[in-house]
């Protein structure tokens, strides 16, 4: 029973909620940058109402939409010396978990000359801008974790920084805005959301305060499963989905991720397969890898699920996902390698080894 919890982040949850709580803004500064990309942000309806926010709060603000997919550090680098020749006071970040990730960047780099690389040392001579985090998907739970998880084109791989300090100081959480998800996007980023609340309630960092918080959101999946399968997703589904990515950043916030997030970063970065997407294809054999070790709180997921079984659940994400991308056995030992590299792959409940890891991507993917 040693352990530490904090969630730094106030939420206000609801529709309407940034028109009925516009006032919030002001606490802080008059000068604000809207990092997003190119088009969610104006399309989900959340850009229209945070500039009406804050044109009638007497905010002047300027907007980046310049985020990648996959941020990079160069991508950031630019968003930071926007973000300091407006002079901002404070950042907003509008998206899903790539320009909300992004956000936490540049408000380090905003305030801090130094090389996007030196994110990583993850202490700054200035503390970072206050963010205003604002989700328009269901599945990353940026808006309350510190991690801000970049693309490192150096390393072909993706990986996080992240502090107290990072932590967005204020979440605006309507489910209206992620009315504009597609199919795909929507039960992508409901498995994205899943994983988390999966990987943090298997962690060697498991806390009992993480895992009540892993425990709803995973029920919360299993409760809306019939209407992914069925494609019939109401304003209800999406507020519970919304719900759930936001408890599954809780659960990582204190956890981290463990090894389907390290292997499926190889799956983004070198196959262009969606995250959540890639979280998906592993799960099943990451359950059957860690039975023996999580056997109890693997059951539990199940049962949670409404599952009879690991075999049911590989079925259901077949059903949801359709067939795997293919793979080969080049592919295999490098996407291993670098998963290995991952400091998340130790946070796994049974130690894995490089040949695990080309076990689990073989009986995961479509092996050629």
């Amino acid at each position: 029973m040693n352990y530490r919890f904090q969630i730094a982040t106030k939420v206000v949850f609801g529709k309407g909620c940034i028109t009925e709580n516009k006032e919030e803004l002001k606490k802080y500064g008059k000068r604000a940058v809207i990092v997003t990309g190119k088009t969610s942000a104006k399309t989900s309806g959340a850009l229209d109402d945070v500039s009406a926010a804050l044109n009638e709060s007497g905010i002047e603000y300027t907007i980046y939409n310049e985020i990648e997919n996959n941020p990079s550090l160069e991508n950031v680098k630019e968003g930071g010396k926007v973000a300091a020749a407006f002079g901002a006071d404070f950042i907003i970040g509008i998206g899903g978990g790539s320009p909300l990730d992004a956000s936490k960047a540049v408000a380090v780099l905003a305030v801090n000359d130094i090389d996007p690389i030196d994110l990583y040392k993850n202490s700054f001579n200035s503390k970072p801008l206050p963010i205003i985090a604002i989700p328009t998907t269901s599945g990353t739970g940026s808006e309350v974790t510190p991690y801000s998880i970049l693309t490192r084109n150096d390393m072909q791989t993706k990986m996080s920084f992240g502090n107290e300090d990072t932590f967005p100081r204020l979440a605006f959480m309507d489910a209206r805005y992620t009315e504009s998800m597609s199919y795909d996007v929507t039960v992508n980023t409901a498995i994205d959301a899943l994983s988390h609340a999966v990987e943090g309630y298997i962690s060697k960092r498991s806390t009992p305060m993480s895992d009540v918080f892993a425990r709803e959101a995973i029920e919360l999946f299993g409760k809306r499963i019939d209407n992914l399968v069925s494609n019939k997703i109401d304003y209800e589904t999406r507020e519970d989905l919304l719900y759930m990515s936001m408890l599954g950043g809780m659960v990582i916030a204190h956890t981290g991720t463990t090894i389907v997030h390290g292997l499926g970063y190889s799956l983004t970065y070198f196959k262009d397969i969606p995250h959540g997407r890639a979280n998906g294809l592993l799960m099943k054999e990451y359950f059957n890898f860690n039975y023996e070790a999580a056997k109890e709180k693997i059951d539990k997921i199940l049962k949670l699920l409404n599952m009879k079984d690991i075999e049911e659940f590989g079925a259901l994400m077949d059903k949801l996902l359709g067939k795997a991308e293919k793979v080969n056995d080049e592919e295999l030992y490098k996407f291993a390698s670098l998963a290995m590299k991952q400091r998340s792959t130790s946070f796994n409940i049974r130690s894995v080894s490089e040949d695990d890891m080309i076990y689990i991507l073989k009986k995961s993917l479509n092996h050629q």
